[in-house]
């Protein structure tokens, strides 16, 4: 497949393309105005909603489980929502908005996390669809597939917001129907309060995004958990409020991944990340036809890009965003520098970072992110006021230090961080994990030193045999140092 604009499908292809893909987010922006209220943007009780276990689960089933469930909760402020399987996550989240309830995403499933959130929302609870030994505090257990007929006896029942089968549900556009919390990976993880109205806003962008690629309906097949806040956009929020439908698993291995795509029909998107997209390229075994590849969580090469667009003959979509603004731009990376801002979104420099304007956002926030601006809708990402190093009066960056590692020949995975702890001089070390079977550190090091300079070669730099990353990819600083001072198989040292 071609790169650039050659290659772009209809609707994203040059200046006349940017003008229809706007309309397109225009169209979607007045739709979400007119139904933040109903839980389900649903043109028929027969829309598929979800796949799962091989059928399709339309609107009505959908309705009636989430009515079902919703009648069973207990009266709570909020609830932890632990659902492995993504349809039975969809059907709690959707379950406790109309319960006026908040949806708790912990940064993890780790007891400590999930402890810490219960402790910050006192009388909230847990719930999951997976019988949990040790079961977490105050665990309700559900089973998607038997809750209907389970609970068809507690319809009479007369539980506060309770919703019968036969009702519309509805959300109070107001509502906190979320709160998620940013990873942790550059230091503690902060909570992040969302709306209803706010949810219907975002997902109004990246439908409109995944309309101007594939058309409607489409069907999504994820690799990354419902509850990160870029897996709850892209395969949660997008059935609730735009024509889409989403695979309920989670696959994982790339073999995984060909099954469960084969288990929707066309237009498949396959929404997932760098480590996961690596994972099928290296594995390098035809995928049922896809529509679109989006990606998110960390930084995109533009060489992958360009490996999974040539192998899978679908457009890369890098989106950008974060826990505190969900997406608010995307780039065909294979391709493009610049970053295009989503319509109503405006960023701002700053010398630490980039303050954002957007219209699912209450107020402005300030990312980390250092940005250029290139008119007044398209940004180059120049990494973020964390990454910046000054050593010896030289500057460089983490971000582009760990490219470098990463384009080495042989060099599968990897991360250069700065250590906390300074030398007996007063500076701040760098050092690197590394998967590299195969390399040793000193031909990792020479392979360095021909495009850094000498004051920033990773010492020490550790070979490991994977990265301690989490579901989605990201690399938590505090599993990155306690890797590096476990055991060494080979470090290099000053």
């Amino acid at each position: 497949m071609a790169h650039g604009d050659a290659g772009a499908p209809p609707g994203l292809r040059g200046k006349g393309g940017e003008r229809i893909l706007a309309v397109v987010f225009d169209t979607a922006l007045t739709r979400a105005a007119q139904f933040p209220v109903p839980l389900l943007h649903a043109t028929s009780p027969e829309r598929v909603i979800a796949w799962r276990k091989g059928r399709a689960v339309r609107a009505s089933e959908f309705v009636a489980e989430v009515s079902a469930l919703a009648a069973r909760l207990p009266n709570a402020p909020a609830a932890i929502n632990l659902c492995e399987d993504r349809y039975a996550f969809l059907v709690a989240f959707a379950a406790l908005a109309v319960r006026g309830q908040t949806n708790l995403l912990p940064p993890s499933r780790a007891p400590h996390a999930i402890d810490e959130v219960l402790a910050a929302h006192p009388g909230s609870y847990t719930i999951g669809d997976v019988r949990l030994d040790p079961a977490p505090p105050h665990y309700l257990h559900f089973e998607s597939s038997h809750a209907i007929a389970r609970d068809r006896d507690d319809q009479k029942a007369n539980i506060p917001g309770r919703v019968s089968e036969k009702a519309t549900p509805t959300v109070d556009p107001e509502a906190v129907v979320a709160i998620g919390y940013t990873s942790g990976s550059t230091g503690v993880p902060k909570s992040n309060p969302k709306r209803w109205d706010k949810f219907a806003v975002s997902s109004a962008h990246n439908d409109a995004l995944l309309r101007g690629l594939t058309g409607l309906p489409y069907n999504v097949v994820a690799t990354v958990p419902p509850q990160h806040m870029y897996g709850l956009e892209f395969s949660v929020l997008l059935p609730l409020f735009a024509e889409a439908a989403v695979h309920s698993a989670r696959p994982f291995f790339p073999f995984d991944v060909i099954c469960a795509l084969a288990e929707v029909p066309a237009p498949r998107v396959l929404v997932t990340t760098p480590v996961h997209l690596r994972a099928l390229v290296e594995h390098a075994q035809p995928l049922p036809p896809l529509a679109a590849i989006v990606s998110a969580t960390a930084p995109m090469p533009k060489e992958l890009a360009r490996a999974a667009e040539d192998l899978f003959a679908a457009p890369v979509q890098e989106v950008f965003g974060s826990t505190e603004t969900c997406v608010i731009a995307h780039r065909r990376t294979a391709g493009e520098e610049l970053w295009q801002l989503y319509p109503g979104v405006a960023l701002h420099p700053q010398p630490d970072g980039a303050q954002v304007e957007a219209p699912q956002l209450s107020a402005p926030v300030v990312l980390a992110d250092l940005i250029e601006l290139v008119g007044n809708d398209r940004f180059r990402l120049c990494g973020r006021n964390s990454d910046l190093l000054e050593i010896a009066g030289k500057r460089a960056s983490l971000g582009d230090l760990t490219r470098r590692l990463l384009s080495i020949p042989g060099v599968h995975d990897g991360a250069v961080f700065q250590l906390d702890k300074a030398d007996r001089r007063g500076v701040h070390r760098i050092a690197a994990l590394a998967v590299a079977p195969g390399l040793s550190v000193a031909q990792i090091l020479d392979a360095l030193r021909a495009g850094v300079d000498p004051v920033f070669l990773p010492r020490p730099l550790k070979l490991v045999d994977a990265l301690p990353r989490s579901e989605t990819g990201k690399l938590p600083r505090a599993a990155l140092l306690q890797m590096l001072g476990g055991g060494r198989r080979e470090t290099g040292g000053a």
